[in-house]
């Protein structure tokens, strides 16, 4: 029996502005307009508010109904995969519930927090399942301070002083622990190491059980450590975002920036030794599913994160199994105790908390891998989104982004703007070159070869550099990246954008105000404004004191002007 959930509030909301709807600037309240024969439904049941559904939720426990673990030492770990039967209670548990929808930030005001994580459905679905997983500390869901959870990862942000981060100016642009981006799908399981081991069967010839012991153990495999970007697939969906609304879910609607990427030296083991110690694939295994401990929840169902990556990237030794992380032991929030890192790919396939892996004949049907990081035709929408019109994706295409300056910052400047960002290219391809342009796009710079960081095969290449820029006013920075397959990026956003916001590979562009005190008439008015101790900031503040004397300056210039008007 469904549960009905009523808020216990009334909410009155004053009638939206009628200009803003026309405008688009309360879209999400605008609705439909219906100019065909079909009837349209706009109302949905099946939610409710948040107070109501914690409420509801924290109110109907089930004795009987308790999620255990299942391994001693493997806290927040509930094995999905192998029990349908358990999968089928907990959705039958779901249907028990209302839950609310997910926040909408690609029509609707976006929150102050960066990143943008909700987080609030995460916890309810996880207390509905009741056992461990509704006790979860808070921090494993919300955004925290760095201060207070030191584990807690950030994007590749950085305090705000003018400066360029300090993480593009290492010798080979390794992202330090600490500022390396996190996305995570499910909670953040506890795994004691020494209890810890990695399950490896399907297609194979030989089944095994391995210890973390027996992967670092280097008489049977070959230690490796590899530097290695890895990229979320949204990474700059805020662009997009910005163009067109697209797909709705949590972390889609999360509008991320140029911040989802960074790089690493990760240390561990090739998957294709593992595969080899048990005696290789039989015939017909072609793809190699990767299982992680981390409970993912979608569709009102429940499971663990499952993705897989074919025996062809494996078997070119491309796939790392790692403990390390920059010479120090994995962070739990980046897959302690062991993590796959497949180079080349979205990060999405860099499987955290890997705890198996089953040899396939095709790639794995698990939702994530067939129904989800799919990239779609242009005209593919909400109505029409079948799982079998989008491109699984794999490989990373060229990218790159501008870090500094900001959109819309003022940059004042003697006839050279300074720049600094990150080029990367998927696939084992690299950047080659990076040009930069200060107008728009039609004239383009290029970055000279010993301001970029050096040149690997599965890594970003940072830089810091200059372009001329010797108009005033608004004007558009834009960085383009080819890589040695001589594959660049489109110009426009639209040119690649797609319903579920995955992979912004057009330029990057960033507004900025130019002024150039080269100029020496800028330059004198620069100092005017120290003189009166006015700020220049924001420049849509009119200026308090007068640039010119009306009585004199104006009469004296108005006499040496030509006439406004002529008599014939």
């Amino acid at each position: 029996m469904v549960v009905d959930v009523h808020s216990r509030h009334s909410h009155r909301r004053l009638p939206p502005n009628e200009w803003k709807l026309e405008q688009g600037l309360e879209a999400a309240l605008i609705g439909l307009r219906n100019q065909s024969n079909i009837p349209i439904n706009t109302k949905s049941t099946k939610t409710t508010d948040t107070e109501s559904a914690q409420n509801t939720v924290k109110n109907a426990a089930e004795p009987d109904f308790e999620v255990a673990e299942e391994r001693k030492g493997w806290g927040g770990y509930v094995e999905w995969e192998d029990y349908p039967e358990k999968k089928a209670k907990a959705h039958e548990r779901f249907q028990q519930f209302k839950f609310p929808p997910p926040p909408e930030y690609q029509l609707g005001p976006i929150p102050d927090n960066n990143p943008v994580f909700e987080g609030t459905r995460w916890k309810l679905w996880h207390k509905a399942m009741g056992g461990r997983l509704a006790n979860v500390p808070e921090e494993s869901w919300e955004v925290v301070q760095k201060e207070k959870h030191p584990d807690m990862l950030h994007l590749l942000q950085f305090p705000y002083n003018g400066e360029p981060p300090k993480v593009l100016l290492t010798q080979d642009a390794i992202t330090p622990n600490d500022l390396h981006f996190v996305r995570n799908h499910g909670g953040i399981p506890d795994i004691d190491p020494e209890a810890f081991d990695l399950r490896l069967d399907g297609l194979v010839n030989n089944p095994q059980t391995l210890t973390l012991a027996d992967l670092k153990n280097e008489s049977l495999f070959p230690r490796v450590s590899k530097l290695v970007s890895l990229q979320c697939s949204g990474t700059r969906r805020f662009e997009q975002i910005g163009e067109y609304a697209g797909e709705g879910d949590e972390m889609i609607n999360a509008p991320w920036a140029e911040g989802a990427i960074g790089t690493a030296k990760w240390t561990g083991v090739s998957l294709k030794k593992v595969i080899k110690q048990c005696g290789g694939l039989k015939d017909g295994g072609k793809h190699l599913e990767l299982y992680g401990a981390d409970t993912y929840f979608k569709g009102g169902n429940c499971m663990n994160y499952v993705v897989s990556v074919p025996w062809s990237k494996v078997k070119t030794n491309e796939v790392l199994l790692a403990w390390e992380m920059n010479g120090q032991p994995l962070p739990k929030i980046h897959g302690f105790p062991l993590r796959a890192v497949v180079m080349g790919y979205i990060g999405a396939r860099s499987m955290k908390w890997l705890y198996r892996i089953k040899a396939l004949e095709k790639p794995s049907r698990a939702p994530v891998q067939s129904r989800e990081y799919l990239y779609y035709q242009q005209q593919v929408g909400k109505h029409n989104q079948l799982p079998t019109k989008g491109i699984q994706i794999q490989e990373m295409p060229v990218s790159s982004a501008i870090m500094t300056p900001f959109n819309k910052e003022v940059v004042v400047h003697n006839g050279n703007v300074e720049v600094s960002g990150w080029a990367y290219s998927g696939g084992g391809r690299w950047p080659e070159r990076v040009e930069l342009s200060s107008d728009g796009g039609y004239c383009w710079h290029e970055v000279p070869l010993e301001n970029l960081s050096a040149k690997h095969k599965w890594t970003w290449r940072t830089f810091k550099a200059s372009v001329p820029c010797d108009h005033e006013g608004w004007t558009e920075l834009v960085v383009r990246c080819w890589d040695n397959s001589l594959n660049t990026q489109p110009m426009a956003v639209r040119d690649s954008w797609n319903w579920g916001l995955h992979v912004t590979s057009s330029c990057h562009r960033v507004k900025i105000y130019s002024v150039n005190a080269s100029k020496p008439e800028t330059a004198e008015r620069l100092k005017q404004f120290d003189k009166h101790s006015e700020s220049f900031v924001p420049i849509t503040k009119p200026t308090e004191f007068k640039l010119m004397d009306m009585e004199t300056d104006y009469e004296e210039a108005w006499s040496k002007m030509e006439p406004r008007d002529v008599d014939d």
